[in-house]
């Protein structure tokens, strides 16, 4: 049987945003070695410390070990599985918070109605920081991004000479898309993954969402769409300039992204942006503190034995 390191403890792992952005593989086996993952295809072998990766994308023709998904669990590490045709399916590790403290601000902003659009005005203020959007309803805010979004489609056709016409992604069939269909897919898969990976690291909802709603990665899609117009649309753009039939659109965007995620610090800008978003919440994040709830007393100690008590909390 197999030996494996102890559990890392939540001091021992990287913070999310020291970790690099995300990594693809495919056509290899993973296994795991004490605390890293072991990577082996036609090239080599590469050992890979857990807690230095933010996201693994794993593409057609991986092998991977029960053991090593339970490093990479372990470590909060997130795991995207990418099909052939671009049919995705995410599975998260444990968050690399032990507090519940921004995903409690999260139910809170999510569940009243007020404070849920008072969020969605704060993530739509960020795409227009010249722009009063505080008094907007959420249908003037959709057809004012709406409006954003075609114009920089349209800017970038121009700016690169890639003809546009109008988004289309079909997810049974990827490479039916356009060539500049396909970088967007293909930059977006990234983007997703890094968005998720932040969210879940510090302990948050990927299904909460202020904008999308009733999926199970809503806030997900309302985080990454903060980040598009800067970062992913422009790189699709400009990959799909340059590149050629014969060339893998996919590969060339993920490069591209990859390097602008990290030159750009990006990680370190979500982790800011996302605990703005849901109020900074001072609460220790690093702690592993349980308690129990109470709705008269507030906090109480968890691990002590209570003795029954009447109303009046007389014994």
């Amino acid at each position: 049987m197999e030996s494996g390191a102890k559990k890392a403890d939540l001091t021992e792992l990287s913070r999310v945003r020291e970790r690099v952005t995300f990594l693809y593989l495919e056509h290899a086996k993973i296994n795991r070695q004490d605390s890293a993952i072991v990577v082996i295809d036609t090239g080599g072998t590469v050992a890979i410390p857990a807690a230095l990766i933010s996201v693994l994308m794993l593409g057609p023709g991986v092998d991977v070990t029960h053991r090593a998904m339970e490093l990479m669990g372990d470590a909060g590490m997130s795991v995207v599985w990418v099909g052939e045709r671009g049919v995705r399916q995410y599975a998260p590790g444990r968050a690399l918070t032990h507090s519940s403290a921004l995903l409690v601000a999260q139910a809170k902003l999510v569940s009243n109605n007020r404070l849920r659009v008072g969020v969605a005005r704060q993530m739509y203020q960020m795409r227009f920081p010249d722009d009063d959007v505080s008094t907007l309803s959420m249908q003037e805010l959709r057809g004012k991004e709406g409006a954003r979004v075609r114009r920089i489609y349209r800017e970038e056709s121009r700016r690169t000479g890639v003809e546009w016409t109008h988004r289309e992604y079909d997810p049974e069939n990827y490479q039916s898309g356009s060539i500049i269909n396909q970088a967007l897919t293909a930059a977006h898969a990234a983007l997703y993954g890094l968005s998720y990976s932040v969210i879940v690291a510090l302990g948050a909802s990927p299904g909460l969402g202020f904008v999308h709603t009733g999926h199970d990665l809503s806030f997900v899609y309302d985080f990454a769409d903060l980040y598009k117009a800067e970062v992913t649309i422009p790189i699709a753009f400009t990959v799909a300039a340059n590149a050629t039939e014969q060339d893998d659109i996919g590969q060339l965007t993920r490069l591209a992204v990859r390097d602008a995620f990290v030159d750009g610090k990006l990680m370190i800008r979500m982790v800011a942006d996302l605990k703005m978003l849901l109020g900074d919440v001072d609460d220790d994040l690093d702690a592993d503190v349980v308690n129990l709830w109470d709705d008269k007393l507030g906090l109480q100690k968890f691990g002590v034995s209570y003795r029954e008590s009447t109303e009046d909390g007389q014994s």
